[in-house]
């Protein structure tokens, strides 16, 4: 296989980046395909669709073994799972999968809403969302519905938060209360830093409460 399209975020490290698409929807991102693909009849009848489906690669996380069991962060990272039954990055084969929402089609580049995927990502293929089929209210979620991620309640000084760009500060607020930390880290006295959006967010976490002290451009 090869890339069909690589996707544009405000992601350029792996910190800070959701832990599932869709959990921060206003984080948008741009599809743009590669020349061979850039072809506007290959997505005739995608505006019909409100989400679609992308098939990527963990282009970071390439490894020449593999393991049969992973450390998911849900569990703190002190707990094995078998790889199949998590979305580890750290796979046989390196593909990721993404819901996200379709916003618009700009030539032929996609505007997506609630991606999880860092800035630079091969994409692979795009597939319609089909909610009569995708969707399954009621299916068992394993460990990973056992345990919820903390919300961590966060003090963004109105001088720091106005460094950022308007429309990405409810994003900036709503990452760090997912808490972009590992986690088996933490460490009070540690400041944190999170790249996002050409800018770097520092903050320090006590117990539920996490405090930035400083927001820097990139």
């Amino acid at each position: 296989m090869k890339p069909i399209a690589y996707i544009h975020t405000d992601f350029p490290q792996k910190f800070g980046i959701p832990r599932q698409s869709g959990l921060v929807p206003g984080l948008c991102g741009r599809v743009v395909f590669l020349p061979a693909y850039r072809n506007a009849d290959a997505l005739r009848g995608l505006e019909g669709y409100s989400h679609i489906w992308l098939l990527w690669e963990f282009s970071e996380a390439k490894r020449e073994s593999w393991s049969p069991t992973v450390r998911p962060p849900r569990l703190g990272g002190n707990r094995r799972m078998g790889v199949f039954a998590t979305r580890s990055p750290f796979r046989p084969n390196p593909i990721g999968l993404s819901c996200v929402r379709l916003l618009s089609i700009e030539g032929t580049d996609l505007i997506v809403e609630g991606a999880d995927l860092l800035d630079g990502t091969p994409i692979y293929d795009i597939k319609p969302y089909l909610p009569y089929t995708d969707a399954h209210p009621d299916a068992a979620t394993g460990f990973a519905g056992e345990v919820y991620e903390d919300r961590l309640t966060v003090t963004f000084p109105p001088a720091l938060l106005e460094k950022l760009p308007k429309e990405k500060r409810e994003s900036a607020v709503a990452l760090l209360r997912g808490d972009p930390r590992p986690s088996y880290q933490e460490d009070e006295e540690r400041v944190y830093g999170m790249p996002f959006a050409g800018y770097d967010i520092r903050f320090t976490v006590a117990g539920e409460s996490l405090t930035v002290v400083a927001v820097e451009k990139l």
